[in-house]
């Protein structure tokens, strides 16, 4: 799994990866791997692999934290109420480890031909779209995001994928932003600022062009005049003034005697 970004993480993404076992680190690993295009044509390369911010894990290690307590507190119960908060803890604790997997396992990659996103445990959801699709991408950054660094993109993209339609809580949602703009740019879907010409200004017209085939009238620019018919002779020349042939013009009889 070859990577093309810089491959250095936030430290709150090292934080995450150091409190999560390194077999879930594994598996996440694993599961964006195998869903790599790999052939002859091309090789797809991540070029960044985004994380979710802490704030996400905050219900979970609130759950985590409560269950602790009850526990805590089952080994100093007596009789059948400790048995009560044995079970209500272990299930407070399992709940704690779902939420914590169900955000670890959200996977959202950018590579240089497309944008992946693998969801879910048991049920897995994967929803990708090509570069090329992508129309607008917009950055929701509220007041607290500003303050903890984080924030939400939405992207519009031709076929509206709406697995990719909304990416929630993401980390440095600034530096993410321009990663993704410079993956456009690269595929040459945005920016550039020209319109490619249809033949070398220098070329000479009896030479056939890069399609095929001599070229059966003049070059000439179609974003010259938007107004002019696209299949008319732009190059006709318009008739001289002092030769053209006019029709008799009628003059008055006191002006054509004498």
């Amino acid at each position: 799994m070859r990577r093309t970004g810089s491959g250095e993480h936030h430290w709150r993404e090292r934080l995450v990866h150091w409190l999560t076992p390194r077999s879930l680190t594994t598996l996440r690993r694993r599961r964006v791997k195998n869903r790599l295009l790999h052939g002859q044509d091309q090789d797809e390369d991540i070029v960044d692999e985004v994380f979710h911010h802490p704030v996400v894990y905050l219900r979970a290690f609130a759950e985590a934290l409560v269950a602790v307590l009850v526990l805590a507190s089952a080994f100093r119960a007596v009789g059948g109420g400790a048995a009560l908060l044995l079970l209500v803890g272990f299930a407070v604790l399992v709940h704690a480890g779902y939420l914590w997997l169900l955000q670890y396992l959200d996977i959202f990659v950018i590579t240089n031909v497309r944008m992946l996103r693998v969801s879910g445990i048991l049920n897995i959801k994967q929803a990708s779209t090509p570069v090329s699709r992508i129309l607008d991408i917009t950055l929701k950054q509220p007041l607290l995001g500003r303050l903890l660094d984080y924030g939400h993109f939405v992207f519009e993209s031709a076929a509206q994928e709406q697995g990719l339609r909304e990416i929630r809580f993401v980390g440095s949602p600034t530096q993410r932003g321009l990663t993704i703009q410079r993956v456009i740019q690269r595929s040459g879907l945005r920016g550039g600022g020209g319109r490619p010409l249809a033949r070398p200004v220098d070329q000479p017209m009896d030479q056939p062009i890069a399609s095929g085939g001599p070229r059966s009238e003049p070059y000439r620019d179609p974003y010259s005049d938007p107004y002019r018919d696209p299949y008319a002779d732009p190059y006709s020349d318009p008739q001289d003034a002092t030769s053209a042939q006019t029709a008799p013009i009628d003059l008055p009889w006191w002006r054509s005697e004498g």
